[in-house]
């Protein structure tokens, strides 16, 4: 009876020390039972205990540990339940800091689009959206009426890409940042440079072209002056002598105000050494270019004609505003993004088929006028910023989208309307 009950007691001592390693053995107390000689009583009978507890501080840690386990369980179970939950959560905070930033572009005097709801875009044919766009007068001159009736068929889920670089959530958008020539080349696969992009590059009509011919009409001007002072009656020679003398400064003039009037001239005297086919298909590429990425960053159709090379040309408004448009007003910094972008598109469109670019002189000449228009002032450093950041841009634009500009190319070849070109943009998937 008695061995009976040394064996309870033993048991008992067993069992004690057996929970206490399986509770420590659950990883919930990370520290060992300390070293002890604790005497245990049972009845009459003591035995050595070689191990103490943990501290009551311990024990209370021990059982935190326990519910935040159980917590931690019980979240895991109901996770599914709770995800539609946070997500609203989530998009009630979005919303709240869009409002917010709003508030604070409005009050740093920045114009912010209104996009309280989202639009379903409608699945419209092409045909569908050229008798929509056909009531649309590109020729009135009005760049603010133009942009409101394209504005209004984006509201009505009409129409989706006009505008659609100026969007703060489009992938390739109008938020400037520095470009060095090492960034453009290496962020255009190698294509883009300074020499490809025709700045400092061979080109149909160089610098020296320019030089020549001044010095040629300068000379030419000269020689006839002179020789109708000799060979002309007085009166008669003195006439035809003071004309003949006003040609230098008429080129001059002309040159610094509309510089592809003289280049034009040149290039026939000159000849074109390229294959006619090529010439053409530059050309159509040079102002595909142009008439996709300044659809897509907003800029309303001023003049769209065929010249003498046979194929339309394309000229935007610089701004939607009517007396920005007619320089009553300074450029903001989204309309002087708008038109780097704009204005480099042709030269990268034909980087992208020809390696070179042989038609942006007068793009980029055309590009220093608006930076003197800004409202902000625009150093050389930053005007070399933002011709690079121009280009890469409107790369990325036409990239993301070459299936259409590749249609656009051809309708233009085809001497295709406005009309029918923005329906090729907004249905070619």
């Amino acid at each position: 009876m008695k061995m009976m009950k040394n064996r309870g007691i033993a048991a008992t001592a067993v069992a004690i020390v057996t929970v206490t390693n399986i509770s420590l053995s659950s990883g919930f107390i990370t520290h060992p039972l300390k070293y002890a000689n604790i005497q245990t009583l049972h009845g009459d009978h003591t035995f050595e205990n070689r191990y103490a507890l943990p501290t009551q501080r311990k024990k209370f840690a021990f059982a935190n540990d326990q519910r935040n386990a159980k917590n931690l369980k019980m979240a895991a179970g109901n996770n599914n339940d709770d995800v539609p939950a946070e997500v609203a959560k989530m998009r009630a905070a979005a919303a709240k800091l869009r409002e917010d930033s709003n508030r604070l572009a409005k009050e740093m005097g920045k114009e912010v689009a209104e996009d309280s709801k989202i639009v379903e875009t409608k699945k419209l044919t092409k045909s569908e959206i050229l008798s929509m766009t056909s009531g649309i007068d590109f020729t009135s001159g009005d760049p603010s009426s133009q942009s409101q009736r394209l504005d209004d068929f984006v509201s009505s889920g009409d129409l989706s890409l006009w505008k659609s670089a100026t969007r703060p959530t489009a992938p390739t958008n109008l938020r400037t940042f520095p470009v060095t020539l090492k960034n453009l080349e290496t962020r255009s696969d190698g294509k883009l440079t300074a020499e490809r992009l025709g700045v400092g590059g061979e080109d149909d009509v160089s610098l020296d072209d320019f030089k020549y011919a001044l010095l040629a009409v300068t000379v030419g001007s000269l020689l006839s002056a002179v020789a109708s002072l000799v060979f002309l009656p007085e009166n008669v020679g003195a006439t035809f002598c003071y004309v003949f003398a006003s040609i230098p400064i008429l080129f001059l003039g002309v040159g610094s105000s509309a510089p592809g009037i003289i280049a034009a001239a040149i290039q026939v005297l000159k000849g074109s050494n390229g294959d006619d086919n090529d010439r053409n298909d530059r050309i159509c590429r040079h102002e595909a270019g142009h008439f996709l990425c300044g659809y897509l960053c907003g800029l309303p159709v001023k003049n769209y004609q065929i010249l003498d090379t046979g194929f339309p040309c394309v000229e935007f408004h610089p701004s939607t505003e009517t007396d920005i448009s007619k320089g009553k007003k300074g450029f903001t910094d989204e309309e002087i993004a708008a038109l780097s972008v704009v204005a480099l598109s042709g030269s990268v469109a034909e980087t992208l088929q020809f390696e070179q670019a042989k038609g942006g002189d007068n793009d980029l000449l055309e590009l220093d006028n608006l930076f003197r228009r800004s409202a902000n002032f625009i150093g050389a450093a930053k005007q070399q910023d933002m011709t690079r950041w121009g280009a890469l841009i409107a790369y990325q634009l036409i990239k993301a989208n070459m299936n259409t500009y590749e249609e656009l190319v051809q309708a233009f070849k085809n001497k295709n309307s406005i009309a029918e070109c923005i329906a090729i943009i907004e249905s070619v998937q």
